[in-house]
């Protein structure tokens, strides 16, 4: 086939490795929990110019999907940092562990999340839920919760609402060091035809541990707050670039200045 100078999605362009957007998911479980921790062990997984939140809030998910149009049986654990963008709140998500290579690919170059291949294993058990995440056969991060009262969406603080939801997109150069692309990307309209089938409040608790290359002990909780599962049907469009650093004309929101 014959590549035009304006199209392709992703390579092979003849037989891309991932179909393009939108993919479709069905009856996704998962589980988060809430907690706090210093702001100034958060700071140090943000990129500027993300401010680590005066509260210290951090939120860890376990994922199992059980069906994706475009990646499979998948599961994952996540870990999202509460933090500020001028005078703008918002959600960075600094780190997301995850066993499908597909959804790997797909995710890193689409939105610049920051999937690492690892060992994720989500399993319930009655009321109870559990995810342990294993790097290189070391357990790095265990999320453990109880749903103690089924409540109504209106009352459950969905993950798909923490909004704006800011991911880092970075692709390197391949002619030299540095990048290529870097952007500062928001998924907050990612999420579309959201279906939520169940939602529960209970409580939960998260123990980092350290792995080479992974450190996540920084963030060990000084305090919790509630736990959720939910239920979901969804589907994942496209996202926005909120400020690209090799643009630097872009200011920040609502700051009336450059980000720095």
């Amino acid at each position: 086939m014959t590549l035009n100078h304006d199209e392709g999605w992703t390579i092979p362009p003849d037989s891309p490795f991932y179909p393009p957007l939108p993919a479709i998911y069905r009856n996704v479980k998962m589980h988060f929990v809430f907690f706090y921790t210093s702001p100034a062990a958060v700071a140090r997984f943000l990129p500027a110019p993300l401010r680590a939140s005066e509260d210290g809030l951090c939120i860890v998910y376990g994922i199992d999907i059980p069906f994706s149009t475009h990646y499979g049986v998948v599961q994952e654990s996540c870990l999202t940092l509460k933090c500020e963008w001028g005078s703008q709140e918002g959600y960075y998500c600094s780190h997301v562990f995850h066993n499908g290579p597909i959804g790997i690919a797909a995710g890193r170059e689409i939105y610049g999340t920051p999937k690492v291949y690892s060992d994720v294993k989500v399993t319930q058990f009655e009321r109870t839920m559990l995810t342990d995440t294993l790097f290189q056969g070391i357990r790095i991060l265990r999320i453990s919760s109880t749903m103690e009262e089924s409540i109504n969406a209106a009352d459950a603080p969905s993950v798909l609402s923490l909004t704006p939801a800011w991911q880092l997109k970075v692709i390197p150069k391949a002619d030299g060091p540095g990048p290529a692309i870097k952007q500062l990307i928001d998924t907050s309209r990612v999420f579309q035809d959201v279906t939520l089938h169940f939602c529960a409040r209970g409580s939960g608790r998260v123990t980092f541990e350290t792995a080479p290359g992974y450190d996540l002990t920084p963030l060990t909780p000084s305090r919790y707050g509630e736990a959720f599962y939910t239920e979901t049907s969804y589907s994942e469009g496209y996202a926005e670039v909120a400020y690209d650093y090799l643009k630097p004309t872009d200011p920040a929101p609502n700051s009336g200045k450059l980000p720095g």
